[in-house]
């Protein structure tokens, strides 16, 4: 008997698998029952549980202020951005210093103030100035200063228009209406961008000081001649604001002046 005999006679005969045929389950979608709707009951808040306002707005006090100046009636949350030299040429032009406590309350009328900025350039060795600037700090103001560069014309300047422009783009999202108190025309760009985020804004200047370009892009615009008389300085018991450390007086640079005709 050979080998591959006696393995065959050895192997065991495996019986051959018949293939089952696969029946598919026939699908049969569930039916949809819609539940049945409830009007959830309404719950009427209680006003004595409304939270305090917080600590970042401020109360402006009481001024007796034309109403027609404003006329938004609901200008919300508030940012003021003051161009310190821009208004101090405009008070000059107009007679008058400005009382900064008055200025705060009657650009802030009857509104929140989320925060008042004021941006100037500063001499380090001018003390005087210095103490204006310590006073305004601590009556509402958050100062933004930048040194003075001298120009070969012995007058001394400070450029601050970037840093307006960047805090107002960084906090539209925060206040519902931003008030610019300047004239210069390179903040149109940015008082543009602002308007489009969604945020009212407000300029407040001197006619003849203003930029043609700034008054097309803002909301409202105010003059301060209309509103001098509430917002001077009755007295000399406060700080006085000077933008150059040796005081002397150089118109803007960049306050565009409009001419018009004789009537």
């Amino acid at each position: 008997m050979t080998i591959n005999s006696f393995t065959e006679a050895k192997r065991p005969k495996r019986p051959i698998k018949q293939q089952l045929e696969y029946q598919r389950p026939e699908y049969q979608r569930p039916e949809y029952q819609r539940p049945e709707y409830q009007r959830p009951n309404l719950i009427v808040p209680d006003v004595s549980t409304v939270p305090e306002v917080p600590d970042d707005y401020m109360e402006t006090p009481e001024i007796g202020l034309d109403e027609s100046i404003f006329t938004c009636p609901n200008r919300g949350r508030v940012a003021i951005f003051i161009d310190g030299a821009n208004l101090f040429y405009a008070a000059l032009q107009l007679g008058i210093e400005i009382n900064y406590a008055k200025l705060l309350g009657c650009l802030a009328k009857d509104s929140k103030l989320l925060r008042a900025f004021f941006y100037t350039g500063v001499d380090p060795t001018n003390e005087k100035q210095q103490g204006f600037l310590l006073w305004m700090r601590r009556n509402g103001y958050r100062v933004i200063t930048k040194d003075l560069v001298q120009f070969p014309d012995g007058s001394k300047k400070a450029n601050l228009d970037v840093e307006i422009a960047v805090d107002m783009m960084n906090l539209a999202p925060y206040y519902d209406t931003a008030v610019l108190v300047s004239g210069d025309g390179d903040l149109a760009y940015a008082v543009n961008a602002v308007s489009y985020q969604g945020s009212r804004v407000e300029v407040v200047s001197l006619r003849s000081m203003t930029s043609e370009s700034l008054i097309d892009v803002a909301d409202c615009f105010v003059d301060l001649d209309a509103i001098k008389k509430h917002i001077q300085k009755e007295s000399d018991s406060e700080y006085s604001y000077r933008p150059l450390s040796n005081f002397d007086i150089h118109p803007p640079i960049h306050a565009e002046q409009p001419h018009y005709p004789k009537s």
